[in-house]
């Protein structure tokens, strides 16, 4: 495939989740270290990018390697309860001489546009201001925190007004309190609050690696039970602050790689995404077909069929047999199906049931869906009473052996079904005597979770 064709695939891929995404609201977090990173101006384009596709977009801003860096100039101790700073008046003023200079930095850095485009000359506003009060955090076994704080109330329709007229809101780590004073926030805290407060659909949180290492290995997505289960193990702010974020109400946190050109745009347009997912409401389900599902369904076995792999099916024979279907759906999207088809005897009674038309969209392969889907065919033979299952296969004849199918002769097949046995494709037939238990299931909710 051609660079082109593959730009165009990708761009028509993208077009549901930015028809999803517009006129929704995104916090986004970047850490100090991002500001100072080569891929920054990247990343500024990318934001940039999705204000003009109607994304409604406040960005956080961290600060503290550039406070460091001015404390040990002039010579101030860094001093932290934990992972908090303490902030006495000395070390404020630093902060606040550093945190101005960042946030004006930042929107000149988005008053640039994108050079040589059409957006050379956009007129992104960025929209900052005291919209943010604060109060102090008090002292903690003893220490006693001073000037730093925690937020206390959000101008929430201040944003939203900003937000309206297509502006980006930019928020910095401090926040007046009720008596006119200034206290220093964690820029983390300050993110997943802003989510909470603007019912935001997504909390970005940049960091300097892409996706959580689990005993080395990538995770890709985590619902919040799996991400609570996993914070003691992986010591990580970003982690602490999406678990936060998502018991507070905000739908997806996902974490990204400031390191990477480019993440932000893969992890919201494409299926696959570039770093970690935390979500708490049902990201990934098993349910029944519904005849809105065709074109779905179409997208995932067409590719098989041309293989080979399945046998053909029109449209309007697929719209006939939806209620036979059943899916795996992730984030709204179908990525995997099966069909289950009774299969009757000559005086018209259900005898047994047919497994077919299994297909998994490549990207989601590899995780078990095909498994989950035959459990899900099962129950659902079971609710029919059926005690046998069986399957023609020309390739998966392995993979349903390992779920308990066996081999059996085209002759074992029930009459009505082995009328239709296509001599031609002289597909593998296996079969399966599913137990007592199955059989006698309850019968499951339409759209249920797994």
């Amino acid at each position: 495939m051609s660079d082109n064709s593959a730009s165009l695939n990708w761009f028509r891929h993208a077009a549901p989740y930015i028809n999803d995404l517009r006129g929704r609201t995104l916090v986004v977090a970047v850490p100090g270290d991002a500001l100072e990173h080569a891929n920054f101006r990247n990343l500024v384009h990318d934001l940039t990018l999705l204000v003009s596709l109607g994304v409604r977009l406040v960005v956080v801003h961290g600060a503290r390697v550039q406070v460091n860096r001015a404390l040990a100039e002039h010579g101030i101790e860094n001093r932290f309860y934990g992972n908090t700073r303490i902030t006495d008046r000395e070390t404020l003023e630093v902060i606040k001489a550093a945190v101005g200079r960042l946030r004006f930095d930042i929107e000149a850095a988005f008053s640039q546009g994108l050079p040589d485009s059409p957006m050379a000359r956009s007129a992104l506003k960025v929209i900052s201001g005291n919209f943010v009060t604060a109060r102090p955090i008090g002292v903690l076994d003893g220490t006693d925190l001073r000037w730093t704080g925690q937020v206390r109330r959000m101008e929430v329709n201040t944003i939203d007004r900003a937000l309206e007229q297509g502006a980006l809101v930019l928020l910095s780590p401090l926040g007046t309190s009720l008596t006119g004073e200034l206290f220093n926030l964690n820029y983390l805290d300050l993110a997943a609050e802003a989510a909470k407060a603007l019912r935001a659909e997504k909390l970005i949180l940049y960091r300097d690696t892409p996706q959580l290492l689990v005993n080395g290995e990538a995770v890709y997505e985590l619902s919040i039970v799996q991400a609570e289960q996993l914070a003691d193990q992986v010591d990580s702010e970003t982690l602490y602050c999406a678990i936060r974020a998502c018991n507070a109400g905000t739908p997806r946190t996902h974490l990204l790689s400031y390191a990477d050109n480019g993440a932000l745009l893969q992890e919201l347009f494409r299926r696959e995404g570039a770093g970690t997912m935390i979500y708490r409401d049902t990201y990934e389900v098993v349910r029944r077909a519904r005849i809105t599902d065709v074109g779905g369904v179409l997208g995932l076995i067409r590719p098989l069929e041309k293989q080979g792999i399945l046998v053909r099916r029109s449209r309007e024979k697929l719209e006939a047999e939806i209620d036979h279907f059943t899916l795996v759906e992730v984030d709204g999207t179908p990525v995997a199906c099966a069909a289950l088809y009774p299969i009757q005897d000559e005086a018209g009674e259900t005898v047994a049931a047919e497994i077919a038309c299994v297909a998994i969209h490549p990207d989601f392969r590899g995780g078990g869906r095909g498994a989950k889907l035959l459990h899900h065919l099962e129950r659902q033979a079971g609710v029919l009473g059926l005690g046998e299952l069986y399957v023609l296969t020309t390739q998966a004849e392995h993979w349903f052996i390992e779920q308990g199918f066996s081999q059996v002769a085209v002759q074992d097949l029930p009459a009505a079904r082995q009328s239709l046995y296509n001599i031609q494709r002289n597909s593998r037939v296996l079969h399966k005597r599913l137990s007592t238990q199955q059989s006698l299931s309850q019968p499951e909710k339409k759209g249920q979770a797994s």
